[in-house]
């Protein structure tokens, strides 16, 4: 559909330079705010992995104090163990004192193999644990509490050394949610397992340590076990009955599966969770606790740490397109001012590109590039004006000429024979020749006729240079060769006559390259003279192909003294010869290769010997597709005679 004026306004010069202007500005403020997006999001999470692993650290730190200061008491206890048994009295006082010095310690207890303290008695394991009215105390073991079978006693006794147990509800025993340090002993140099020396910790006082952890508004803390289970947890629901590999299951997430692998294993890292953990985006950095084997997360909602910049980012938004607005504005001005002349300026090219050229030009003031525009269309149009008057004048002289040279052609053509078989009477010989001219009209020629009954005269000729004078030349040295062989049966003295007159007065020193011969066509005998010309192809009746060797000769309209001499043979039935102007030899393909002598006689050694028009025409047909799309260099003759006998 053809694109209405106000359409091809509106994608005018200023609308292209604002547009320009504004895509360029807004691809460089969008690359410079992504970087600086992107920069400062990563120093933001650099920073706050920073802030979460330093209070990581300080929680880690107390628990881990805790934790130290409870294993001391047990560890000095169980050496104790290991040298000798107190009696019962003893160890009850110990294991209250313990209670009293320790307050994060909900429990105790020394809990020892069967029948190791009193061999009377299978269970044996006092145990001290603090209630609402002080302290509480229980003889723990029985067919209701089989102690032997909890791992806080089996898992020490099996691995032999001090260990944390899971969190557990100790059903039974302090009959609270809690976790057990087990320090085994020995008895006798035998160091024979004799039982282990306990702590107790409940896990509210761990609960309520995590929970006074707080990160921005919503972020907070939860703690694991070594198996993944979650000790402490916002969500009450996830505590001793949910682990983190069981939740990774229910969202499928691989990405929180191997976050939990990385937590029971010990390590230390800040990772990107999945937003079904916490309903929303958010980051945990998690550390270990190193005594117990548990891990801590503290997780951080994405939302809240990106809060200020994105605040950021989209106040730099609302200021860029308020910058964008204000510079489209001032950008539209501008072009308006420069583009206003432009199109006044467009307007009257139009008019001239018409054809109007006596239009007003709009007179711009200034120095600047558009004033410069003006004044150049102006200089334009009046050489414009001038050259037009001069292109009409020139295209009538060159009608003029053109007219005169379709006349010289016509003139020069009608020098040439052109009626074939010129003799039909006569069945001696068969005669033909065909001339292709490079331009329209050119120098080469080509004549015969009978000089009596039983002589023929032939000539092939090219004259130098092209155009009308060679045409002249060509049209001058015709004239003078015929008017010299009627009167001589010599061909050399045909040529040293024609060569006097050519050098008379011959200022552009043109010249001509002849081949003449007369032919006794009764007997055969074929005379023949050259000036300069390309040796003629005899074709034998026998099939052998050869160039006819021909006497010296110089070029005619040189030298007014040169001397000419006679060539003499004897044409048997069916021989032919070729004569023909350098324009064969020296055509040109498009790769301004030459034609060459070798392959015009490659040509004629299969060429049809008995038809001379076949014989000219084959050369002809060949050389011209030789030459292909190449320009035609010069004019092309070719003449052609069959001796019958």
């Amino acid at each position: 559909m053809p694109t209405s004026p106000s359409n091809r306004r509106r994608l005018g010069l200023g609308f292209k330079l604002a547009l320009f202007i504004l895509t360029s500005t807004t691809l460089i403020f969008a690359a410079a705010f992504a970087y600086n997006y992107q920069c400062s999001r990563a120093l933001i999470l650099k920073n706050v992995e920073d802030s979460a692993r330093n209070l990581a650290h300080d929680s880690v730190q107390r628990m881990e104090t805790v934790f130290a200061g409870v294993g001391r008491i047990p560890t000095f206890l169980a050496f104790t163990l290991d040298e000798s048994f107190p009696d019962i009295s003893e160890l009850k006082d110990f294991l209250r004192d313990f209670l009293h010095a320790v307050p994060e310690v909900y429990g105790t207890t020394v809990a020892f193999e069967p029948y190791a303290f009193d061999r009377r008695t299978r269970f044996f394991a006092p145990y001290f644990f603090k209630d609402k009215d002080g302290l509480g105390f229980t003889m723990l073991g029985g067919d209701d509490y089989d102690y032997f079978l909890q791992d806080w006693y089996l898992i020490p006794r099996e691995l032999n050394r001090p260990m944390w147990s899971e969190p557990y509800f100790d059903e039974g025993g302090g009959n609270v949610l809690m976790t057990t340090l087990s320090v085994p002993f020995h008895r006798g140099e035998s160091k024979t397992f004799a039982g282990v020396v306990t702590a107790d910790i409940s896990l509210d006082w761990l609960k309520t340590l995590v929970a006074k952890i707080s990160v921005y508004n919503s972020g907070y803390a939860f703690l694991v076990s070594k198996n993944g289970v979650f000790v402490a947890h916002p969500e009450k629901r996830y505590l001793m009955r949910e682990s983190v590999f069981s939740l990774a299951e229910s969202i499928e997430s691989p990405e929180l599966r191997e976050i939990g692998k990385a937590m029971v294993r010990g390590k230390e890292g800040f990772a990107r969770l999945p937003e079904a953990f916490t309903g929303k985006p958010a980051w945990v950095y998690y550390a270990p606790v190193p005594s117990t084997g548990w891990s801590m997360g503290i997780i951080v909602p994405e939302a809240e740490l990106f809060a200020d910049l994105h605040a950021l980012s989209r106040d730099i938004v609302t200021i860029g397109i308020a910058g964008f607005a204000i510079l489209f504005a001032v950008i539209a001005a501008i072009s308006i001012r420069i583009t206003r002349p432009l199109r006044a300026l467009a307007q009257k090219t139009t008019e001239i590109a018409k054809g109007n050229l006596d239009v007003d030009l709009p007179a711009l003031r200034g120095t600047d590039e558009v004033c410069e525009l003006s004044q150049s269309f102006q200089d334009m149009r009046n050489a414009l004006k001038d050259y037009i008057a001069n292109l009409t004048e020139t295209t009538k002289a060159k009608e003029r000429m053109e007219s005169e040279l379709k006349i010289a052609k016509n003139i020069q053509m009608s020098f040439l024979p052109k009626r074939f078989p010129p003799f039909p009477d006569i069945s001696h010989f068969d005669l033909h020749a065909a001339l292709a001219p490079a331009r329209e009209v050119g120098g080469d020629l080509y004549d015969f006729f009978l000089l009596d009954e039983t002589h023929l005269f032939f000539s092939v000729g090219d004259v130098s240079g092209k155009g009308v004078p060679a045409a002249l030349f060509m049209a001058v040295t015709k004239t003078l060769i015929k008017g010299n062989a009627e009167s001589d049966t010599d061909p050399a003295d045909i040529l040293t006559k024609v060569n006097a007159e050519l050098c008379v007065d011959n200022e552009q020193l043109l010249f001509v390259t002849m081949f003449c011969a007369i032919l006794d066509f009764t007997t055969g005998e074929l005379v023949f003279s050259n000036a300069g010309h390309n040796p003629p192809v005899l074709l034998r009746a026998d099939g052998a192909t050869e160039f006819l060797a021909l006497p010296r000769g110089v070029f005619l309209g040189i030298m007014d003294e040169a001397v000419y001499r006679t060539g003499r043979i004897t044409l048997a039935p069916g021989d032919a010869l070729l004569v023909y102007t350098d324009g064969v030899t020296e055509a040109m393909n498009e790769a301004e290769q030459l034609y060459s002598s070798a392959r015009l006689l490659d040509l004629l050694r299969t060429a049809n010997r008995t038809d001379a028009t076949g014989l000219t025409n084959t050369v002809m047909e060949s050389v011209l597709a030789y030459e292909g799309d190449a320009p035609q260099a010069d004019d092309i003759t070719v003449l052609g005679l069959v001796y019958k006998g």
